[in-house]
């Protein structure tokens, strides 16, 4: 096996940031669609034609669209280990967003568990973003 330390390319840097970004921008659309739509349950179907013809709503969506794109893109060329933590950043900004736009409370728990997920996904990222595996000779 060989350890060598992989670097990554500026666009495959900004694949990273396009993970990082879209699935919590897409998910802070779909939160604010909803909250003008309101409660969703199964006996109520039509309030989710509704939701889904919202307009923040559908931009959630297309975010997310656009988030799925890059996240295949980067499994194609990292470890599934290496790309899924770039997600767990996301916690962070929609922590954010919520606060500042959705205004939301968030504990001071909820922010030291954020903290952590920040120091985790800190060591994941030191680490190469493809797993080497020694050449098989059949």
């Amino acid at each position: 096996m060989s350890s060598t330390h992989h670097t990554l390319t500026p666009q495959r840097w900004l694949i990273l940031m396009c993970v990082m970004v879209g699935a919590a921008v897409g998910d802070f659309l779909l939160a604010r669609g909803m909250q003008q739509v309101g409660a969703v349950d199964l006996h109520h179907l039509g309030t989710l034609f509704t939701a889904i013809g919202n307009p923040w709503v559908i931009c959630g969506i297309l975010v997310l669209l656009g988030f799925m794109a890059c996240n295949i893109t980067a499994l194609s060329w990292a470890d599934v280990s290496f790309v899924y933590p770039a997600t767990a950043f996301g916690n962070v900004i929609i922590a954010l967003l919520s606060k500042f736009f959705l205004h939301e409370d968030i504990s001071k728990s909820r922010w030291l568990g954020i903290s952590l997920i920040v120091v985790g996904v800190g060591f994941v990222a030191q680490g190469p973003s493809r797993t080497e595996h020694a050449e098989e000779t059949p």
